[in-house]
């Protein structure tokens, strides 16, 4: 008679044991779930062998409203697999970085996320561009290289992520990689509604590979009409003279490089009324090797 009240105590502490063990168990992923899903986006960056690049990054993650920067996390520049510099990004979550190498090209880096304990790993990818001031260089505007342009300036950079989309001009990108196979380096000109270009530059680098155009260094442009004069002028102060060539597709674009005695060629060919005095022109891409 004695036995029952034994087994209903046993009975009652592996029920609490159970219990207990499936709180723990289901605690533990809620715990991992919490960590925040940030993005990591960075910026080209223009040097010469042997003279240090500042490498701009910024994480961030999604809001109701808009993006936020996360503040006082770690951050690792990655050269050819390995940890080349480290950060701590600032209240606005951005991070910059110094780094030189004497080998001359368009370099692949990756910035990724340290060790942290709010946010999942995520890792960034710009290029570390490195040339001889004496390299001829071809300026190009991303909207030249589009098949279609809508009045929404839809060029990839500008718009949403449906805008990778966009097909290519034919046979632009295979011109490309004819003229800097052997001579031209190729700097991008990519158009940014955004402040700071950091997802312009991440959307048309994207397109570019997608699309199989030659690696450049993509130059960001912010918003006026000035805009890209200005960006010319600093290139030149900084040393970056040799810019031979701007290719682009409108009457304003012309109107920046040759207000700089810098030759230009329109592309697709616009109306009469759209060709600035002295720019060059072509119908399609085949035809600009022949305009240079």
């Amino acid at each position: 008679m004695a036995v029952r009240p034994m087994t209903t105590r046993f009975r009652s502490i592996s029920a609490l044991c159970s219990i207990l063990l499936i709180l723990f168990v289901s605690v533990r992923p809620c715990d991992a779930a919490e960590k925040i899903v940030a993005t990591i986006q960075v910026k080209d960056a223009l040097t010469v062998p042997g003279q240090p690049a500042t490498i701009e990054a910024k994480i961030d993650t999604a809001a109701a409203v808009r993006n936020v920067g996360l503040g006082g996390e770690p951050l690792e520049l990655v050269v050819d697999g390995k940890v080349a510099a480290t950060a701590t990004t600032g209240a606005d979550g951005r991070a910059s970085f110094t780094y030189s190498t004497k080998t001359v090209g368009v370099l692949p880096i990756q910035v990724r996320l340290g060790a942290s304990t709010r946010v999942l790993p995520a890792t960034g990818e710009a290029n570390l561009v490195v040339w001889e001031r004496r390299n001829p260089i071809l300026a190009i505007d991303m909207a030249s290289l589009i098949e279609t342009v809508h009045v929404e300036a839809s060029i990839p950079g500008t718009g949403p992520q449906k805008n990778l989309e966009q097909k290519p001009m034919p046979d632009a990108a295979a011109e490309i990689g004819r003229l800097t196979q052997f001579y031209y380096r190729v700097i991008y000109i990519v158009p940014s509604t955004g402040s700071d270009g950091f997802q312009a530059g991440t959307q048309a680098r994207a397109w570019l590979k997608t699309h199989h155009f030659p690696s450049g260094y993509m130059l960001m442009l912010p918003p006026g009409n000035e805009a890209l004069g200005t960006k010319i002028d600093e290139l030149r102060a900084s040393g970056w003279n040799a810019i031979k060539v701007g290719i682009g597709r409108t009457k304003l674009f012309a109107e920046a490089f040759l207000q700089r005695r810098i030759d230009v060629v329109i592309v697709p060919e616009p109306t009469k009324s759209e060709i600035p005095r002295k720019a060059k022109t072509a119908k399609e891409w085949k035809e600009i090797r022949k305009k240079l």
